[in-house]
């Protein structure tokens, strides 16, 4: 493993972004502590509001200035921001969204990504905006060889694996040959073959769309809490141990799942992937002081400007 470069690509880049601030740091100023040849390939998300997201609704508002001042957080360390533009409802109409154009010119820079879903956008983004990498998004549900196959036959940077194929032996033998251009997602909280997961991300396109912060899902999913300890045990589940294999094979593009998780779940996926087992205490430690310094801060700028 330590001979081969390995791609992680974490989740809300704009959420998340102090924690993925403070694990990024903690990489550089404590190489020793992580993974060897282990790196940050991207980090995925959206700006909240942006209704060509799909995948998990995100609401709000983010300026101009602080959409600039996130992307340069990270596109300053030479990581890429990834924009899951994976709304499966989305018609002509939508394209001419003046937010998510705004977001696209402001990162149109050749080196940030984005994650598609759906032909008319995908066309609309090749047209409009040649110099992003497309990635093929897992919430296509491609589930049988052939029909991958033919995705990776297609000139997208990279397709993410369906998690119900991520321990199909005849799956990843047969594509093998391309695996530098698979993405596989290690820590899916979603039961395999879910029933109910197409029409989960429709449903979740829809709410995006119609800015519906009120209606739920019927997940069946949701009727034991949700921690990563939970995760662990679900049969989709990459541990450490087989992660060797798949680098072996070739693959080298690691997503771990997070966006509309907590952020101790997200924090625990960064402790077990990618620090070594004996340090973890010690990096936990580290992250915890400063995401607390940070709230400290911020809860001392909120307070002067309510006085």
């Amino acid at each position: 493993m330590a001979a081969r470069e390995v791609y992680w690509h974490l989740p809300g880049f704009c959420y998340f972004r102090l924690l993925n601030q403070v694990i990024i740091n903690m990489m550089k100023d404590y190489p020793d502590r992580f993974k060897e040849g282990y790196k940050i390939g991207s980090v995925y998300g959206t700006f909240p509001g942006a209704i060509w997201n799909g995948g998990r609704v995100s609401f709000g508002l983010t300026s101009k200035r602080d959409m600039e001042n996130i992307l340069k957080i990270y596109n300053s360390r030479g990581i890429p921001v990834r924009f899951t533009w994976t709304n499966s409802l989305l018609e002509e109409k939508h394209l001419w969204d003046t937010y998510c154009n705004l977001i696209m010119r402001l990162a149109d820079n050749g080196l940030n990504q984005v994650l598609v879903n759906t032909p008319v956008l995908e066309d609309y983004i090749r047209r409009e905006y040649p110099r992003y990498p497309l990635i093929s998004s897992t919430t296509k549900r491609i589930t049988d060889l052939e029909s991958l196959q033919a995705e990776l036959s297609r000139d997208y940077y990279l397709v993410v694996l369906d998690y119900d194929l991520n321990h199909d032996e005849q799956v990843l033998d047969a594509i093998a040959p391309q695996a530098h251009r698979v993405e596989i997602l290690v820590n899916e909280v979603c039961y395999p073959g879910c029933a109910m997961r197409a029409e989960h991300y429709r449903q979740q396109s829809q709410l995006q769309l119609e800015y519906d912060i009120n209606t739920g899902f019927p997940c069946p999913n949701q009727t034991r809490q949700r921690s990563f300890a939970e995760c662990m045990e679900r049969p989709a589940f990459i541990t450490n141990e087989q992660i060797g294999s798949y680098i072996d094979r070739g693959f080298c593009n690691f997503k771990i799942a997070g966006r509309g998780m907590p952020q101790d779940y997200v924090k625990e996926s960064y402790l077990y992937f990618l620090v070594k087992d004996e340090h973890r205490a010690f990096i936990r430690g580290k992250i915890d002081g400063l995401l607390a310094q940070f709230k400290a801060v911020q809860q001392g700028i909120e307070h002067k400007k309510n006085i």
